[in-house]
């Protein structure tokens, strides 16, 4: 494992691990909400796309950095890898080889970025598993219905108890154990409920009640995420998030009261992530936002030409009375 490669090498950047082996769970989404919420916040921030078939989370920061330079608009763009996986016949190659490009690309910003977010494949995969095992948080996003539930654990068809650990919930429970055993750290397991339902319902209820009766037995904690908002469908195609300046401009619409509400979305979910985020960050995105601010404001050079100041007058040399 990468833990073992680095083994006495002190890691300043904060893994956060995008991981759900069932796909449509909004993984892609999350992750790129999260790093722009990041950038935001001043933090230096890499990402890692390692679903190199569908590429999504490369996809959406291309898009985004393809309209920052068409609109000239000022679009926070992290320091982004993608790395492929190895397709050859050999299974020990594969994994040296996959191994081998995300060790390169962890060690290229693990002490220049304060954050790494790593997008992780909808399948179980070798990558999938060592981002798994390097995760300081990790954030299973899970659309709000018993269909996704089923990733994590089994319920009782009359009585909704959960009985049981599924697939992918053992293989974050190996990770964890993994973690522990290599460096001692702790991994922070959020299991986000994306797509909730705008109006409560029996469904959403059980769901829940079940959750947090799983997250009790398995050491993570349940938060809320996005609802199902057509925002954040519309929001791809130009790379953009519910945090950016979302006026006529950089939408090409006007914004409505869904684009405010997933804005606190946002907010919320990165408040209860609970993310060690350094406060000089904060003072460098204060900075900026105040450059930005300022700069189609014309300068004031009231205080800057004054009137000169009138000559000093000096007396001439006098004999004194006394001598």
């Amino acid at each position: 494992m990468l833990f073992q490669a680095t083994a006495g090498v002190p890691r300043s950047a904060h893994v956060i691990v995008l991981g759900n082996e069932k796909g449509g769970s909004g993984k892609s989404t999350t992750a790129m909400h999260i790093a722009v919420a990041l950038l935001k916040a001043g933090q230096r921030v890499a990402t890692i796309d390692l679903d190199s078939r569908q590429k999504s989370f490369t996809h959406y920061i291309e898009n985004r950095r393809d309209w920052a330079e068409r609109t000239g608009l000022p679009l926070e763009i992290p320091r982004h890898f993608n790395v492929a996986r190895a397709e050859g016949r050999n299974v020990d190659v594969n994994e040296a080889a996959e191994f081998s490009n995300f060790a390169a690309a962890i060690t290229e910003v693990e002490h220049t970025h304060d954050f790494v977010v790593v997008d992780t494949p909808g399948s179980d995969s070798y990558l999938m598993r060592l981002a798994h095992s390097m995760a300081d948080t990790l954030v299973t996003p899970l659309n709000d219905s018993f269909v996704d539930f089923d990733v994590l654990g089994v319920v009782d068809a009359t009585t909704y108890e959960v009985t049981g650990a599924s697939h992918y919930a053992q293989m974050v429970r190996h990770a964890r154990r993994q973690r522990r055993v290599v460096d001692g750290g702790l991994t922070d397991w959020v299991v986000l409920r994306n797509r909730l339902a705008l109006l409560g319902s029996r469904n959403k209820k059980l769901v829940g009640e079940c959750l947090d009766r799983l997250g009790l037995r398995l050491g993570f904690r349940a938060a809320e995420g996005f609802s199902e908002r057509v925002v954040y469908r519309e929001f791809f195609p130009r790379g953009l998030t519910a945090l950016d300046n979302l006026d006529a401009a950089t939408l090409g619409t006007r914004p409505n009261l869904s684009h405010v509400t997933a804005r606190q979305e946002v907010r919320n979910l990165i408040e209860g992530l609970k993310l060690p985020i350094d406060e000089r960050g904060r003072r460098r995105a204060a900075a900026r936002s105040e450059w930005l601010a300022a700069q189609d404001t014309p300068l004031d050079t009231h205080d800057l030409l004054a009137d000169e100041p009138p000559p000093v007058a000096i007396a001439q040399d006098r004999p004194s009375a006394n001598l």
